[in-house]
């Protein structure tokens, strides 16, 4: 029987730092530090323009065996599941991870459980597979990214969710419970806990000289200087900071 299994989290002020970063910079930041398959692929944005950084809850799921699950019509069985354990350790800021092995035809979240995790604050839900109600689940406020929908329920087709925050593969992705993943419109891409404080340090740096590189390339500006920016553009990037900088 699965027991009460916690995560370790970030600290707030690193994981507040880099909800400013986006699913980009932190992907590109750390393949710069040679860290690279964060990015998880086939989900995609089913709520546009949210973005989410928060700490990594999991869930696993496995192919269904009937002789390991309770008999069918035992209304308690869902209860019993890992998809109900893992909603009861949501904490305000937390993002849920799914592996549901690429399997659309599983809903793994429905309106109800979604209801749930944004009255205990979860910020977002990103699903290797599919959820059920999507038109009300995706209206709850709650940052979503799921590979489809579909009309089925958690445990009614080939899948059961078998164990939660433990290590999952998701989208080619390695997701360890308490990482921080950070999720936009381009998709969630996952933060090593440890790197968290550099990959923000990093990134906001990187985002800094691509603000100024935008109005740059905006105005007509040589592509050859200011992207990446030479020498003589850095020079011309740190006199418009000081400018700019709020005194």
């Amino acid at each position: 029987m699965i027991g009460p299994k916690d995560i370790d989290r970030p600290d707030p002020a690193p994981v507040s730092r880099i909800s400013l970063v986006s699913s980009a910079t932190a992907s590109a930041t750390l393949a710069s530090m040679g860290v690279n398959n964060t990015f998880i692929d086939g989900p995609v944005a089913r709520t546009p323009g949210q973005s989410v950084a928060g700490p990594a809850l999991t869930l696993h799921f496995l192919p269904r065996r009937d002789d390991q699950l309770a008999e069918e019509g035992d209304e308690n069985v869902a209860r019993r599941t890992a998809l109900w354990q893992v909603l009861q350790m949501v904490r305000p800021g937390d993002v849920i991870v799914v592996d549901a092995r690429g399997h659309t035809k599983t809903g793994c979240f429905g309106e109800m459980l979604v209801t749930y995790f944004s009255a205990r604050g979860g910020k977002g839900i990103a699903v290797d597979g599919s959820i059920r109600d999507s038109a009300e689940a995706f209206s709850l406020g709650v940052g979503m990214w799921t590979r489809g929908v579909t009309p089925n329920y958690a445990t009614q087709t080939t899948l059961y969710p078998w164990d939660f925050n433990v290590p999952i593969g998701c989208g080619g992705a390695l997701v360890i419970p308490g990482d921080v993943v950070i999720a936009d419109d381009d998709g969630a891409v996952v933060v090593p806990a440890a790197l968290v404080d550099e990959v923000a340090d990093r990134a906001l740096k990187h985002e800094d000289w691509e603000r100024f590189s935008r109005i740059k390339l905006a105005e007509g500006g040589d592509l050859i200087k200011y992207y990446p920016l030479n020498a003589e553009a850095r020079v011309e990037f740190q006199q418009w900071k000081a400018a700019n900088s709020p005194e």
